[in-house]
């Protein structure tokens, strides 16, 4: 008799978390591409791109909470989930207001999002693929910082927030190609 056995927690985890980066990166490349083709003024169509944004990490944070439920407690996620749909709807209100008004809600999103980012990947480091989150929750933060300190420039513009994406993205895979060990645990 014998018996195949079943992938650990986290070697479950690791392959479902590698799966969303993949695609997290994908979206905010895509998004960023064409963002920029929008970044000198706030058209409807731009509103509502910057609007899907934390949408979309609503919907990966839900994902995030739903796989790794068996790793460690999902609360934090859930922060996450509340701060971007607080957010999807204060960048709706905001865009009514302009781009100064926009950088201030996109920057403390920035600073909130990262510091969880930054929280939930430390204890996730014995999976694997953590220090490219780490590295991004804290990159996070201080382009926050910088996205609302650049709303009172003479002529803010919208590349630095679009711009934010770019380098998001490219930690999430670098986070889903170094996860590729955990996911050959047995």
């Amino acid at each position: 008799m014998s018996a195949i056995a079943a992938p650990s927690d986290t070697a479950g985890t690791a392959s479902a978390l590698r799966r969303l980066y993949f695609v997290r990166f994908v979206f905010a490349i895509v998004w960023a591409l064409v963002m920029f083709t929008m970044a000198k003024e706030i058209t409807p169509a731009g509103a509502v791109l910057l609007v899907l944004y934390p949408l979309f990490d609503v919907g990966a944070a839900v994902y995030d909470a739903k796989v790794s439920r068996n790793t460690g407690s999902p609360a934090l996620l859930y922060v996450n989930v509340a701060v971007s749909l607080v957010t999807a709807v204060g960048l709706a209100v905001a865009c009514a207001s302009g781009i100064p008004a926009v950088l201030r809600v996109w920057g403390a999103w920035a600073v909130v999002a990262g510091l969880v980012q930054l929280i939930v990947a430390i204890p996730r480091r014995k999976m694997g693929g953590q220090w490219p989150m780490i590295l991004s929750g804290g990159i996070s933060v201080l382009a926050g910082g910088s996205f609302i300190a650049s709303a009172g420039a003479d002529d803010p513009a919208l590349t630095s927030a679009v711009g934010y994406a770019i380098p998001g993205g490219i930690f999430f895979l670098l986070s889903a190609l170094r996860l590729k060990r955990a996911t050959q645990e047995s």
